[in-house]
């Protein structure tokens, strides 16, 4: 069932992504190499404790650490190790969130780690554009199927494939709610978009083909032709009269998450 959050509700979702934003932009800012995933997940720890969250995807299903950060052909899931070293020339995405007063905040971005190729650069151009295409289409007013032509079409355009297992989804009070919001579809499919909605967009997007295979530690989602896949996701309450984007800092050059305050 889908849920629609009232004016106070909203104002709780807002809370629990800002965190989450600051968290995700302050792990991205200290990426380095040479630096290993269980050291860059302890940093985000660190930093949604010290603002009075709790990490939410620490235990969510049995996932063991506070972010899932996956280099290179991982697509999503990756499970911070300290035999995981982050080389120059890596991609890295995290994906992170916080939980505030009962909300969850979830949101993703891909960093490059120094100097990447330039097809590299370009999957990850496309997957960042690609997300803010679908939430040109998350309005009141319109449908799933929207988001997910947008996104389907603008990467496959670009000579990209598009993961078919995991989508986006509902956010509130439980991380992962209804509705499910795929990044591939139909114009004029799906459940109707109304003001009060809170859902994640959250393109996987990969070099190649979209063919997946799963790691034997049950978390760990790589591509299955070992090309590169990106990863980017904002969490957006649906209003009246605009989409607003509540992840947005993670994306703001001015933020400063070394100043940020939960108000």
């Amino acid at each position: 069932m889908i849920q629609i959050k009232n004016a106070k509700e909203l104002d709780g979702m807002r809370r629990a992504n800002a965190l989450s934003a600051a968290a995700l932009k302050y792990g991205g800012q200290h990426i380095e190499a040479g630096m290993t995933t269980w050291e860059l997940d302890k940093l985000i720890y660190d930093f949604i404790v010290k603002h009075g969250g709790t990490p939410n995807f620490k235990g969510l299903y049995g996932f063991p650490g506070t972010a899932c950060i996956s280099l290179n052909d991982t697509i999503i899931h990756g499970i911070p190790s300290h035999d995981i070293v982050i080389r120059p020339g890596d991609i890295v995405s995290i994906d992170t969130g916080a939980k505030v007063d009962g909300f969850n905040g979830d949101n993703a971005c891909t960093y490059a780690v120094g100097k990447i190729d330039l097809e590299a650069q370009r999957l990850l151009d496309v997957t960042k554009a690609a997300l803010y295409k679908g939430i040109e289409q998350a309005k009141a007013g319109n449908r799933i199927g929207d988001i997910g032509y947008a996104v389907q079409s603008y990467c496959e355009d670009a000579g990209f494939s598009v993961v078919r297992e995991f989508v986006g989804h509902g956010t509130g009070r439980e991380l992962h709610e209804d509705p499910e919001v795929p990044n591939y579809g139909h114009q004029g499919r799906g459940p109707r978009l109304v003001p009060g909605m809170t859902i994640a967009i959250e393109p996987m997007i990969c070099q190649y083909d979209c063919k997946i295979t799963q790691a034997k530690d049950g978390w760990t989602v790589k591509t299955k032709d070992g090309g590169l896949a990106a990863h980017f996701e904002h969490s957006n309450a649906i209003l009246k009269d605009h989409t607003e984007i509540m992840t947005r800092f993670w994306d703001d050059p001015d933020f400063d998450p070394e100043t940020f305050c939960l108000k």
